[in-house]
């Protein structure tokens, strides 16, 4: 698993990339998007397990995003809007669902979950 504090900061994203998406998958039915429209946007996809979906959707400068799913079921989506928005997903277990909806400068959210059956709704606005 990557961790925000992993990951460069935001500020600094520019001078790394302009735009890079990464999806990595095992296992089977899985689905991944990364859409990114904007400068220096990082987006990520990791996958484990089977019949996951994962969408990373992005649109600004210099933002980053990283999904990571192990198990059956799950369901990730990450939707960034602005500059310098910073978004985590980590699931581990069945059946879960996440989403961290993003709009404005400088946010940062981060879900983790393990187990099984869960959901969760982040919405920011600024």
């Amino acid at each position: 698993n990557v961790d925000l504090l992993d990951l460069p900061d935001s500020a600094n994203l520019a001078a790394l990339v302009d735009q890079r998406a990464m999806v990595q998958q095992q296992g089977q039915a899985n689905q991944a998007l990364i859409d990114q429209g904007g400068q220096s946007l990082l987006g990520q996809i990791v996958q484990a397990g089977s019949s996951q979906e994962a969408f990373i959707l992005q649109q600004g400068m210099n933002q980053m995003a990283m999904i990571s799913q192990q198990g059956y079921g799950n369901q990730a989506y990450i939707s960034q809007v602005g500059a310098y928005n910073q978004a985590q997903i980590i699931q581990n277990g069945t059946y879960n669902g996440a989403r961290i909806e993003q709009s404005g400068e400088g946010l940062q959210s981060s879900v983790t979950q393990y187990g099984n059956n869960q959901s969760v709704l982040v919405r920011l606005y600024r």
